[in-house]
Formats: structure tokens, sequence, C-alpha cells
């Protein structure tokens, strides 16, 4: 019999408490254990719904990236910036966020009063994610958008591209639109550009983007540019333009046609007659094609630079006759003809060579399609497939057919650089790399023959204006005074005035095309060919640019002499 004292309780009711308690902390601990793993499970799944939701990054459909992306910076060959990107802000809205579209259309036109109130209320207004308010802007104007505090406006910076040069050379870079994407010019051609050619040019979109290198020289541009300015108010013109480019290459130097526009302002592109004329205009280029008819001719070996040719009479088509703007009307050599600018002497060597094979030496130099180069803003020329027995006279001295500034540049860069092809550029070109691509025109005795015509017509043609301009630099060339076509009919009051030369003769480098449009006289002594304007425009460019490119004068007859064919100096014929 188990003896139980009275002092102390029973010993089971103590084990019987303390099982309680331990039950109840590991109820407790597993209550815990289980709230944290829910808690976990929710949070893992919030993530979870979060990562699988696509974020709206676009602001108005444009994804941030593009919005934020940077354009090459392009240089001329000389490293020269001619467009670089700069970083600038720009205001969008997220109309979701906005708590009062009233009270924030009011702040902001206090600091951008140019914003039209309903338009913005608008803009504000609604669930869309990101909407643009204002495009780039400057830090000030950030700053003090920033400092109104409005709910759910915000800026991104983003790139603006900036032209240093302003107008000189607008026709050849371009612009691009409020998205730095490029809309016209050599801008629009790297963004049109392949993938693989991107990358051959070191293009590729990025953020660290090797530059584009062109052949412009802005030293050359800014001479060209400057001289053709002066000739709209030296000659009261309504238009100027050029071209100059390396014969051997085919790399343009510069490229200017005014009336131009400032690419830091795109819109300034829509103003009337800001086109360029040297790829986009197609025009009869008048006596400059004297120089096409005579290469085919002495190439085609059925004309000589020792026949002569009746210039006595003018020709005969139907009831129409065909004669000379200053007629010498008698027999002239094929020099004199060149030189005298003969048009009746001009058709007769055409005759002689044919007009089906005048039609197709037409095409060897790519006169009826378009030039291959860089620049959209080109036209198709205007040539007839076959010529009729007029459409052939008139073509020979330049009339009835219309072409680019850029196709006669081209042509005379074949037929001074030895007879080869060689299609323009705008990027960097060696001349072994040129040589790779050369089509041969005309054979290279034709073409020593045709720098003497240039230089001869330089010496006691027409363009003996230009010459003493450009003394000592040996500039060869030719002019083309064309009437324009008003109304249908040719205007004997309104031209169209160019010069087409090359230089220095005794060793061609450069070809160049100048354009006057409508050009009056400079003073009483003066006249209005295209000789006493933009022949003279053209030496004076060159007397300018000569010594930039290597060039030095040289004023001895002796070189000359050089360039004249022996058997012409030796029985002294040729005008």
């Amino acid at each position: 019999m188990a003896a139980i004292s009275e002092n102390y309780a029973p010993t089971i009711a103590l084990d019987g408490a303390r099982k309680v308690r331990g039950n109840l902390t590991q109820a407790r601990i597993r209550w815990m254990i289980l709230a944290v793993l829910l808690g976990f499970s929710v949070v893992g799944g919030r993530l979870i719904q979060l990562g699988m939701v696509v974020t709206d990054s676009t602001i108005e459909g444009q994804a941030r990236d593009v919005i934020t992306a940077t354009r090459p910076p392009i240089l001329d060959r000389n490293g020269l910036e001619m467009a670089v990107d700069i970083r600038v802000p720009s205001l969008y809205a997220e109309p979701r966020r906005i708590i009062d579209v009233d009270e924030a259309v009011r702040k902001l036109r206090t600091v951008l009063p140019e914003l039209d109130a309903n338009w913005l209320r608008k803009r504000l207004s609604g669930d869309q994610g990101f909407v643009w308010v204002e495009r780039e802007l400057s830090p000030s104007l950030e700053e003090r958008v920033m400092r109104l505090g409005i709910p759910g406006i915000d800026f991104i910076t983003e790139s603006k591209r900036f032209y240093p040069g302003l107008r000189e050379a607008s026709h050849v870079l371009g612009s691009v639109n409020v998205d730095n994407q490029g809309i016209s010019g050599i801008e629009k051609h790297i963004d049109n550009e392949d993938v693989a050619l991107l990358q051959d040019l070191g293009l590729a979109r990025g953020n660290d983007l090797a530059p584009v290198t062109l052949s412009m020289d802005m030293r050359v541009q800014h001479v060209l540019y400057d001289e053709l300015k002066d000739a709209l108010v030296r000659y009261k013109a309504i238009a100027s333009a050029g071209v100059m480019l390396d014969i051997y290459t085919g790399e343009v130097l510069a490229l200017v046609s005014l009336p131009d526009f400032d690419p830091n302002d795109p819109k300034s592109a829509l103003e009337k007659g800001s086109f360029n004329r040297i790829t986009a205009g197609i025009y009869e280029l008048g006596s400059t094609f004297k120089t096409i008819t005579m290469a085919a001719a002495l190439d085609s070996g059925k004309v000589k630079l020792t026949d002569q040719f009746d210039a006595r009479y003018g020709i005969k088509f139907g009831r129409y006759t065909i004669d000379d703007f200053h007629g010498k009307h008698r027999i002239l050599s094929v020099p004199e003809i060149f030189k005298y600018s003969s048009n009746i002497g001009t058709i007769r060597v055409m005759q002689a060579l044919g007009k089906d094979n005048f039609r197709a030496f037409l095409s060897t130099l790519g006169f009826d399609k378009r030039v291959p180069f860089e620049l959209p803003e080109m036209r198709t020329p205007s040539i007839a497939k076959e010529f009729s027995d007029i459409g052939a006279a008139t073509a020979s001295f330049g009339h009835g057919l219309s072409i680019s500034p850029l196709h006669m540049a081209v042509a005379l860069a074949a037929l001074t650089n030895g007879g080869n092809y060689i299609a323009p550029t705008l990027y960097e070109r060696s001349r072994e790399e040129a040589e790779k691509s050369y089509v041969r025109v005309v054979q290279p005795q034709t073409s020593d023959w045709i720098r003497y015509l240039l230089r001869l017509n330089a010496l006691e043609g027409s363009g003996r204006q230009m010459d003493k301009e450009a003394e000592g630099y040996r500039v060869g060339g030719k002019t083309g005074t064309a009437e324009k076509v008003v109304d249908g009919r040719y205007s004997n009051s309104k031209d169209f005035n160019v010069f087409a030369s090359a230089f220095p003769m005794d060793n061609p480098r450069y070809a160049m095309v100048v354009l006057v449009d409508e050009p009056e006289a400079e003073n009483a002594q003066s006249g209005v060919t295209a000789g006493w304007n933009a022949g003279m425009v053209t030496g004076r460019i060159v007397q300018r640019v000569a010594p930039m490119l290597g060039i030095t004068p040289n004023f001895s007859p002796a070189l000359d002499v050089a360039t004249t064919p022996s058997f012409l100096r030796s029985n002294n014929s040729g005008g």
C-alpha cells in the first residue's frame, strides 16, 4: 500500500500540465511554419505573375531603345564633323497617373505656352500608358517643368541630329525626322542600307557607333557653296549648283545646289525650289553635249581630228533650218567646230558617225538611266529610245534630251581619265578599289584628244573668261547655253547655262559641272551666255580650291603645247 504525504500534490498532475504546454508550443510552431510557407507562396506567386506580365515600354508605339538610339557621326575625308548626335530631353506623360488633368494643363502651359490647351487636355486624358507632350526641349525647360511637380509627367533623353555646317552640305547630308530616322540624303541612305553593308561601314546600330567617313572635302565644299551663293547675287539668277569629283576614283568632293535648306530644320526642305539640281534635276545641257558627240565620233574612227566639215549653210529638216549662233559660214576643222561651238559642224560630225551609233554611245555612258549613286533623290533621264534625223541632229548639241548634271560630270570624268567609266560615290574609295569597277567607254587616245579639245576651248573658245579667272591651273571645259522651255516653247529670254570642265589638263584629276539658271548680265560689258557666268564661276572656284588640292599654278605655254596632238602641232591645224 502506497504512502501519500500530506505536504505534496500527486506527481501525475504535474506531468499532465507539462504535456499540455508542450503540445501547445508544437502546434504554434507548426502554424507559424505554415503561415511563413503560405506567405512565401503568395510572394512567389505574385513574382511569377509579375514576371509573366509584358510591361508597356513604348511611347506611342515606339520602343524606348529606338527612341534613345544614336546615329553614327558623319565625317568628311579630313575628319571634320558634318553630322553629330546631341542628347536632348523630351517630355512625355502617363495619363493613367495624372490626378487632375486641368491642373496639369494649366501648370504645363506656364512653362510651354505654345501648347494648345484643348490639344494638351486630350493628350493627358484617358488610360494610355505613355504619350508625347513635347519633343527635344532645352535642359532649362526640363528643369522648369520638373519643378512643377506634376504626377505622371516625366522626361526621356533622346538623340537629336545636329549639323555643324548648317546649310553648306544640306543636299548631301539630307536630314532626319523627330525620331532621328533618315528621311533624305545620305542620312536616308545609311538607314536603307542592308545589314551586311552597314557592318562593313561600321554603321551597326548601338551605343558605340563607328563614324561614317564620306569622300567630301568640306574645304572644297565651302568654296563651291560660297561661289555659287555669289553667283545668285552677281547674276541675279534663280538657282545655281555644282559638283566636283575625282576622275579616277569617282569620289565626290563637293556638291551644292541652291536654293538649299537647313538640315537642322527639316521642314525648310519643303520650301519652293530647294531640291537637289545635281541629282534630281534633269535638263537640256546645251553645247556641253558637243563634247559627248565628238568623243563618240572620234572613238568610232569614222571622224578624225584633221577632218573638215562644211559649215557654210544651215541644215534643213523639213521646214526647219538649224544654224549657228555666231556662224563662221565656212569649212571648219574638227577642233574649230568645237572651239567655235558650231551646231552645223557638230551635226555633220554626228551624221558621219551615224545616228544609231550616236544613240548607242549615249547608252554606253549611262545617259538613259539613273546614275548609280548613294543619294535617293534621283530622276530618270529623258532620252528617246530611237532618234529621228532631226532628233539626232538636235541631240548632238544638247537639245531635245534631258539628263542630270551628275550624268555629265561622270561622263566628263570618263572622257578625261583615259576612257574609263566609274560610278560616283560619296564614300571614300581608293584608286585601286575604283579600278576594279572600271568600264571602258572610249580608247585612251580618244581621251587624249578630248582633253586637247577642252583645253583649246578654254584658250581660244567660249572658255576664255573662265581661263582668265583660273590662270595657271590649266582648266579645260565646254560651255552650254540652253534656252529654257516656257509654256511648251523655247524662250529667247531665259537661259539655263552650264560649264563642264576638268583640271589640270596636263595631268587631269578633277571634273566639275557648274550651272547658273536664268542669269542676267553682270554689267554692260558682259554677256548672258554660259562663258560669262557659269564659266567664270568655274574659274573662280578652281583658283581657290586648286591650292587646297595640291595643284600648283604653272604659266608655261609648253604645258599646253604638250596636250596638243603631235600631228596637229606639225601641220599647225586646228585653229
